[in-house]
C-alpha cells in the first residue's frame, strides 16, 4: 500500500510540475525546441514512474528505521542546506561542502570525501560553467 501511496505523490507533482512548465513564457530569443520541452519530458518521466510504481507495487515493501531513517533525514537536511546557502556561498563552495558530506556518509574515509567533493564540484563548474556557459551561484570568492 505504501508504494501505491508514493507512486500517487509522485504522479501528483508530475501533474503539478507539468503545469508549472506550462506557465514559462517563451522569451524573444527561443529556438525551435522551446523552453517548455524539457520540463514536459522530466515530468512526463515522473508520471511514467508513478504509474508503473502504484501499477505494480513491490510486494514486500521494506520502509528504514532508525539509523537509516536518520541518515535519511539528514540528507535531505544537507540537500536543503545546500539550496538555502547557495546563493549565499557560490556553486563551488555548497557543491563541494553538500557532495563532501554525502560521498562521507555512503562510507569513504573522510580525507576521500574531501577530495571527491572539491574534484565533482570543479568538474561541475568545468562543464557547465565554462564550456556550455551557463551561469551558476557566484559566491564570495567570485567563482
Amino acid at each position: 500500500m505504501s508504494d501505491r501511496i508514493f507512486g500517487g505523490l509522485g504522479l501528483l507533482f508530475s501533474i503539478f510540475y507539468i503545469w508549472q512548465a506550462s506557465l514559462v513564457e517563451d522569451s524573444f530569443m527561443t529556438d525551435a525546441v522551446g523552453p517548455r520541452t524539457f520540463p514536459y519530458i522530466l515530468g512526463a518521466g515522473l508520471a511514467i514512474a508513478s504509474l508503473i510504481i502504484i501499477l505494480r507495487p513491490d510486494a514486500g515493501a521494506h520502509w528504514p528505521a532508525g539509523r537509516q531513517l536518520f541518515e535519511l533525514a539528514m540528507a535531505v537536511a544537507v540537500m536543503g542546506i545546500y539550496a538555502w546557502f547557495l546563493p549565499a556561498v557560490g556553486f563551488v563552495i555548497a557543491t563541494t561542502l553538500a557532495s563532501a558530506y554525502l560521498t562521507w556518509r555512503l562510507g569513504t574515509k573522510p580525507a576521500t570525501a574531501v577530495l571527491f567533493g572539491i574534484g565533482s564540484a570543479a568538474g561541475i563548474y568545468v562543464v557547465f560553467k565554462l564550456a556550455l556557459g551557463l551561469s551558476l551561484a557566484t559566491g564570495p570568492l567570485g567563482i
